[in-house]
């Protein structure tokens, strides 16, 4: 009776981390964004910078609002915001609007990102907290992987690529009403509130601030190449964008795959090791992608980029946690605003992209991301 409440539990938990995934269709939404207004790389890219930069504003605040109306309530806040924009690019469809709905994603995962981890710690505990937490990070994934897919076959059955948003609209609809009648009992928050002048306080270490960098970089690689992956490919093969899209399928199921593989391996080797070479992994696919042309090679580059970083985040967010387990509040809510490198590094590439007139001066700025990988490295435990 009790394994079956918990599963009764756990099923719409999991549901939401597929909705959580729903943010990664920045990536293809970006291109046909993009297409459709015949916008510069500059002006395209401040689509996902748009989404990203929410984490640095909302991370703390969420931590707050969990404090006072508690996790299950702030996780069905943050699906019926994600819900919203969803709608605006049906309502009306232009660039002005486009920018709203990916602000307002923007807002919604990052206020889930925050509470549903804490969340399904109410659910499940002990040994199979580590295990859940995989489970939901793979159900995220399968709606990263989808996206493209779904905006393919849109194009296909109805000349329409945006027939993904009312598909994620209603899904995200039945997510908020299973959590809506879900009775979940959460523990009650003891303890100071972080603040952001306790979270930015940190910053002051210099471990921390070279740590809180390697979180932008990680996810200024993983936002910029789902950016950018379908770009090269129409740059370099004349490819069609429906057809293009499928890399950024491909860069997601690598990544799944990556995070699956990296739990067992963690498991027996030392992170900072592994850590090592992720990055080497990167380093080369990221080379790769400064001098090949060729389709299998592009795609065998974008692939290598998925493994590699798929496991860079835990593996830095551990690290910090280490350095000052009694400011856990404060590391966890700093580092989770390093998430709004999604939103500057890909205006950086957008930018230089446009000045060399090439896909080439997004791979340079992923370049030198990775760079910084490779000199912190060292300063890990």
């Amino acid at each position: 009776m009790k394994h079956t409440k918990s599963l009764t539990l756990l099923v719409p938990v999991m549901f939401t981390f597929f909705t959580m995934g729903f943010v990664d269709l920045v990536g293809i939404a970006t291109n046909y964004v993009k297409e459709d207004f015949t916008l510069s790389d500059t002006m395209a890219n401040l689509l996902p910078s748009m989404v990203f930069l929410w984490f640095l504003v909302c991370s703390v605040p969420t931590g707050m609002l969990m404090n006072k109306i508690g996790r299950r309530k702030t996780v069905i806040i943050s699906v019926l915001v994600t819900f919203l924009s969803l709608l605006v690019p049906l309502i009306e469809y232009n660039y002005s609007m486009m920018l709203i709905s990916f602000a307002l994603l923007g807002i919604g995962n990052a206020m889930m990102q925050v509470s549903l981890n804490p969340l399904l710690s109410n659910v499940v505990s002990g040994h199979l907290l580590a295990s859940s937490l995989t489970l939901g990070q793979f159900f995220k994934a399968i709606a990263s992987f989808l996206a493209p897919i779904i905006t393919a076959w849109a194009v296909v059955e109805f000349g329409n690529w945006r027939m993904l948003y009312p598909i994620f609209a209603s899904i995200s609809l039945i997510a908020a009403f299973w959590l809506l009648f879900t009775s979940v009992e959460e523990q009650k928050t003891e303890g100071k509130t972080s603040t952001f002048s306790q979270c930015f306080s940190l910053l002051g270490n210099q471990s921390i601030l070279m740590l809180f960098i390697g979180i932008m970089c990680h996810v200024g690689i993983d936002v910029g190449i789902n950016t950018t992956a379908p770009k090269i490919l129409m740059e370099r093969t004349g490819m069609t964008l429906a057809d293009a899209g499928y890399a950024t399928s491909l860069y997601f199921l690598c990544r799944t795959i990556g995070c699956f593989g990296g739990a067992f391996i963690l498991a027996r080797f030392a992170p900072r090791k592994f850590f090592l070479i992720s990055i080497v992994g990167v380093a080369l696919a990221i080379g790769g992608l400064l001098v090949v042309d060729k389709l299998v090679y592009i795609y065998l580059c974008i692939g290598l980029i998925g493994f590699g970083n798929s496991n860079l985040f835990s593996i830095l967010f551990s690290q910090a946690f280490q350095l000052q387990p009694e400011n856990s509040n404060e590391v966890s809510g700093l580092m989770m605003m390093g998430i709004f490198g999604g939103a500057v590094l890909p205006l950086l590439m957008g930018i230089t992209s446009d000045a060399i007139g090439s896909q080439l001066g997004a791979v340079i700025i992923l370049a030198i991301c990775t760079v910084y990988l490779f000199i912190l490295y060292p300063k890990l435990k």
